[in-house]
């Protein structure tokens, strides 16, 4: 599986050069992914980052099962756009204080979280198929994988 990450690290930033060698490129994915909550939207260093969406994901024979999740999450705020072998995963939190009549509001707050992921699957995706569910916070998908072609061998003249 290739997960795609967008836009740019705080610790790029810092980083003098790229890494060239294998041990050098796992610690500096380790720290990445270690700063990541803080540098998308859990810990304020980029407050207009979309949060990543924690996944599960298994596979069988016939289709890859995976859980996003994505709490606070209404469906009608959620995206699900699939692209060959590219699934793309978007939503959206908001949460609003509501008013009672008669009530004299001296403080109020308002708050809104973007959810975003994207990654590449091994194999190529039956959209027709695909069928996701939400429940309890939770994104359940279930990707049938596209039955292609069998190789067929050549007899040689």
């Amino acid at each position: 599986m290739n997960l795609v990450r967008r836009g740019s690290t705080p610790l790029s930033a810092y980083r003098p050069g790229s890494v060239e060698d294998q041990f050098g490129r796992l610690v500096e994915s380790m720290f990445e992914d270690f700063f990541a909550p803080l540098a998308q939207g859990g810990g304020g260093l980029r407050d207009s980052a979309a949060a990543v969406p924690r996944l599960d994901m298994s596979e069988t024979e016939q289709a890859y099962e995976i859980q996003a999740e994505m709490p606070g999450v209404e469906k009608e705020d959620l995206k699900v756009a699939i692209d060959r072998e590219r699934v793309t995963i978007e939503g959206e939190c908001r949460k609003a204080n509501e008013r009672r009549e008669g009530e004299n509001v001296v403080y109020s707050e308002r708050s809104a979280r973007k959810f975003m992921r994207s990654f590449t699957l091994p194999t190529e995706v039956d959209d027709t198929a695909a069928q996701a569910k939400l429940e309890n916070g939770v994104l359940h998908l279930t990707l049938p994988k596209k039955q292609g072609s069998e190789a067929r061998r050549l007899t040689i003249q």
